[in-house]
């Protein structure tokens, strides 16, 4: 890894437009699409905060990320590791919205035996897990302010106690942060401590919405495509130019993830050895023509014909019609029924209705 480092500047130069296959690639050899999409982005955005990236990684200042769930907050947090001289050093992770206050400070500072309750052992927080390395702290806007004044205390003296402890701990860590809130906005609603702030945001990367950078849309979802195509083992052969268009037009309200999503169900729908189509994007339809899409509407709202009233052929009839529209994926299928998913599989299975793309003939 340190060599990969020390040569950041030649992998830059290499990677190219190399993107898509990065296996004659040093860097894509060794990581993957959270290392390797800042080096190739055609985002102006994106290249100034790589630029900003390699002035400040190995600094030991303190970083906070901001930006929209699903921006790829902690792809940038990652490659400021990589590339920083802790590289090879510990790399530790907390998502501080997913733990309530007593649980988190438990987790980042660590605690004796018989602090509380269920203390049966001493345990070693995250911050002497990442002694020498760096602590990423995602979603640190939704840190309780308590919690909040221990971080401001071990930022400032690099010493903190466990809880339920006396012996002073002292750690040489480097903290990244990062937020999809906006700080001055909690500052000011008293949810979020002004001193806290400035000690963390010595340096302040914004990541843009990825409908600011449309330039990578068709780069990171071809990337995505390839990489769940090897995974279905199915030969997608790209997209068609009106797939193209549409989901660079779409406003990708939940970024990065949501693209990712979108095009591991149009994989699983998409017909073998052919190009992704318009029809395989799965979207609502307010979403589907905004983007530019077009056809669709006529197909949702075209009612089976019924040759029959016995009930159970109804029936049948209506859930592969539905089906048909959600490009068989049962749990959309489901919500156009108004029914469970559980329902949905419970009734596929009694009427005996398979495809191809599911894994397993339900």
């Amino acid at each position: 890894m340190s060599r990969l480092r020390e040569n950041f500047d030649t992998n830059l130069a290499e990677a190219g437009g190399d993107f898509i296959n990065p296996k004659n690639s040093a860097l894509g050899k060794n990581f993957g699409f959270d290392y390797y999409y800042p080096l190739v982005s055609r985002s102006p955005e994106i290249k100034e905060i790589l630029n900003l990236i390699k002035k400040v990684a190995k600094s030991n200042a303190s970083i906070l990320i901001q930006g929209e769930t699903g921006t790829g907050k902690e792809l940038i947090a990652g490659l400021i590791q990589f590339i920083s001289l802790r590289a090879d050093k510990p790399y530790v992770k907390v998502n501080c919205a997913a733990l309530p206050e007593n649980l988190l400070e438990s987790e980042l500072f660590g605690h004796e035996k018989g602090a509380f309750t269920g203390a049966y052992q001493t345990r070693i927080g995250k911050f002497e897990q990442a002694h020498t390395g760096t602590l990423f702290l995602d979603e640190i806007g939704d840190m309780h302010l308590s919690t909040q004044a221990k971080i401001l205390r071990v930022l400032q003296d690099q010493k903190f106690c466990r809880l339920g402890g006396n012996k002073t701990i002292s750690v040489d860590v480097r903290i990244i942060a990062a937020t999809n809130k906006d700080l001055w906005r909690e500052i000011e609603l008293g949810n979020f401590r002004v001193d806290l702030y400035y000690r963390l945001n010595v340096v302040n990367i914004h990541v843009p919405p990825l409908r600011n950078r449309k330039e990578d849309i068709p780069l990171i979802a071809d990337y995505f495509r390839r990489v769940f195509s090897k995974e279905l083992r199915k030969n997608t052969k790209g997209f068609t130019e009106d797939t193209l268009k549409l989901i660079t037009n779409h406003s990708w309200p939940g970024n990065i993830r949501e693209l990712k999503n979108i095009i591991e169900r149009a994989v699983l729908v998409a017909e073998d050895g052919k190009m992704i189509s318009g029809d395989d994007i799965i979207m609502s339809g307010k979403d589907y023509f905004a983007a530019g899409g077009r056809e669709r509407r006529r197909n949702e709202q075209e009612v089976p014909v019924l040759d029959t009233l016995e009930l159970n052929e109804v029936e049948r009839i209506t859930i592969l019609k539905a089906l048909e529209i959600s490009k068989w994926i049962q749990k959309d299928a489901a919500k156009l029924l108004n029914i469970s998913p559980r329902a949905l599989n419970y009734k596929v299975k009694y009427h005996n209705i398979k495809h191809p793309n599911w894994k397993k003939n339900v």
